[in-house]
Parts: structure tokens; sequence; C-alpha cells
């Protein structure tokens, strides 16, 4: 396992896959700028009107939830429809669902409506996915008894998707492997969209490989390992705003190497 993920990096560097992503106006540029840091070319449009010629040149498509409008839903429904025709692989970030009827309801709409192959969002994002009944607090989890490793495996049984759950422990799994990753920092919680730059990055490997499962792991794993280096660095009286920073730093300076040295995964055991 740890050989293929490692091997993901240089080919994002020597493709540089175009993600086209349909996000949330809060998070937008730190998308892009985590999809440049670690070798993609981000694309932003949301556009129902142009989205469809878009993704055709897209090599990903991700579709985040975060800052949902009737406009940006019917960009994401033909997005979705487009991707799935010229089979190029879709990632979901179901932001806040179970927030709010409207939004959940409409999350279920498209997941209805389109083949997801990767789905990233917190225990209670995912859990409300599946039909549970957690109530998310804005865009913060709320608490679950099921391990993240048993929330996302029974996710992707369900969800028929590979399913990121992210926490303090990160969870990926495929439905028959499931992966844990150790790495992170608490300060990561402490600036607005890390997890959606998560989904970005994710989108990033999605675009070089069909394995999908590998995809994720060195996706949401490269947030984790990044926001662990950032937090190595700051000094006595450096706050979030630099800490923000020395995350991208540490996504565009992510190799195969660093990569092996710094991760803390391991493969469940069946469950």
């Amino acid at each position: 396992m740890n050989t293929s993920v490692a091997d993901l990096f240089g080919r994002v560097r020597k493709k540089q896959p175009l993600v086209h992503q349909i996000t949330n106006f809060v998070t937008a540029n730190d998308c892009a700028n985590a999809t440049l840091a670690i070798g993609g070319s981000p694309v932003m449009t949301s556009n129902p009107k142009e989205v469809a010629d878009m993704v055709k040149l897209a090599q990903a498509l991700v579709i985040n939830l975060g800052t949902l409008d009737d406009v940006s839903l019917e960009a994401m429904a033909i997005a979705g429809k487009t991707a799935n025709d010229c089979h190029i692989p879709v990632i979901l970030d179901p932001v806040g669902v179970g927030s709010t009827t409207y939004r959940t309801e409409k999350a279920m709409e498209l997941l209805d409506s389109m083949t997801v192959q990767i789905i990233r969002g917190n225990v209670s994002e995912v859990h409300r996915l599946m039909g549970g009944d957690i109530v998310t607090r804005g865009v913060d989890s709320g608490p679950l008894s099921m391990s993240n490793a048993e929330l996302s495996l029974r996710a992707a049984r369900k969800l028929k998707s590979v399913v990121v759950v992210s926490g303090a422990k990160d969870a990926v799994s495929d439905s028959s492997r499931t992966s844990i990753i150790d790495n992170g920092s608490p300060l990561l919680t402490k600036v607005t969209g890390t997890g959606c730059m998560s989904t970005a990055l994710i989108g990033v490997f999605c675009g070089i490989t069909e394995d999908y499962y590998s995809a994720a792991i060195a996706g949401i794993s490269t947030m984790s390992i990044s926001g662990e280096l950032a937090a190595r660095t700051l000094e006595k009286n450096d706050g979030t705003g630099t800490y923000r920073t020395r995350i991208i730093d540490a996504i565009s300076g992510m190799n195969d190497s660093i990569w092996k040295y710094e991760v803390k995964m391991h493969e469940e055991s069946a469950i």
C-alpha cells in the first residue's frame, strides 16, 4: 500500500491534472492554492451555462456543498452528469449535511443523480448521508459512538463509494479495505478550509489514477501530514494566520520521501 500511494506524488507533479471544482466562496482560494501546491491545476467554474464544457477538459471533478444555492446546485447536477458520461471521477464534499433539511435533501438528490467515486466528510456529515440522525453543528461534527474506521466502512458499503471520514484519526474505506491515518494537529480545526482543501487534494490524485482508494489516502494524508509539519515550524508569537500559510508551504514541499517518512498509517482488520 505505502509504495503505490507514494508513487502518486511524482505522477501528480509530472501530469499536473486539471481539477474542476465547484466549491464554496469561503474556501475557494485555499482550495485553488492547495491544488497548485501539490502539483495540480485548478479551475473553479460554477456557471451552469459553461460548466459542462469545462468538466470535459478536466481530469477530476470536485463538488463541495459549502455555500449552497439553487444556481450552484444546477451547475453541480450538470457537472456530475457530464463527468459520469465522460468517465471523469467525481469527489463529493457534503459540507454541513445534517444541519438543515434543505441541505440534506439536496445532497441526497445529487447522490441519486450521479455516480460519485469518493465522498469526504466529517463524522456527522457521512453518518447523515447514510440516513443517520446526528445533527451537524454548522460545519462541525456531532458525536457518534462508532469509530471512524467502522463508519467509513459502513458508509462505503451503503453509498457504493470510497469514503473518507475526517477527524482526529482519518479513516478511508473502499468497502473491502479500511485504513487509518493518525497524522495531524489540533490547529487544523482552527483554520477555515482545511477540510475543503483535503477534498481538493483528493481530487488532484484522482486525476492521475483510477485507484481511488490510494488517491483518497494520498489526499487526506497530505493534508494531515502538512498540518503536522506546519505546526512544528511555529514560533511562540506565530498565530493561525501564519499557520495557514505554513500549511500551503508544507503541501508544496510534499513528495514521496517526506510522505513515507512522516505518514502514520495502518490498515484495519476486517470489521
